[in-house]
């Protein structure tokens, strides 16, 4: 029997470059979302932080991952992009160090999460920032968003909800 990895099995580093093993998110729902500083989506982190603080205490829990894959539209230091995030956007909500998500410098997390985590359906490249991925309680991927899916759309705010009453 293949056992597929989840979430809760990745360890990535903060945003100040320490280990944090994300089994620290179980039981939460979670939006792994690869950001960008200087992207036309960018302004989608006013939105992500506003979905934040409406359902944090219900258990949800935003990760921005930066990433400087696309148009290099994220070519700060980690230190430069948390002030970025923190000054213009008051984020909250953890932010990682920088990674590539896309190519063979991936880390294990983006290739699981490019794998649709085990469900072909939501496979595939991610083709730009400020790709979403919802995470239920059990660590499983079961819903993936464009870029051009805004946070606080009505599609997107009933697929949290119906996360967090699992």
């Amino acid at each position: 029997m293949i056992i597929l990895p989840i979430l809760f099995d990745f360890v990535m580093n903060d945003i100040h470059g320490k280990a944090q093993k994300l089994d620290s998110f179980k039981g939460k729902v979670v939006l792994v979302v690869n950001v960008a500083s200087f992207c036309g989506y960018t302004k989608q982190y006013a939105s992500l932080e506003k979905l934040y603080q409406k359902h944090r205490d219900r258990g949800l829990v935003i990760l921005g991952f930066p990433a400087n894959d696309f148009g290099a539209q994220e070519p700060g230091t980690n230190e430069e992009i948390e002030q970025f995030c923190t000054l213009k956007f008051n984020v909250t909500f953890p932010m990682f160090a920088k990674v590539t998500v896309k190519g063979p410098d991936r880390p294990p997390l983006f290739s699981w999460l490019v794998g649709g985590g085990g469900k072909p359906e939501l496979s595939g490249e991610i083709g730009w920032n400020f790709e979403k991925f919802l995470i239920n309680r059990h660590g499983k991927v079961i819903y993936r968003y464009k870029s051009t899916v805004d946070p606080l759309s009505d599609s997107f705010l009933k697929d949290i909800e119906a996360a967090l009453a699992e």
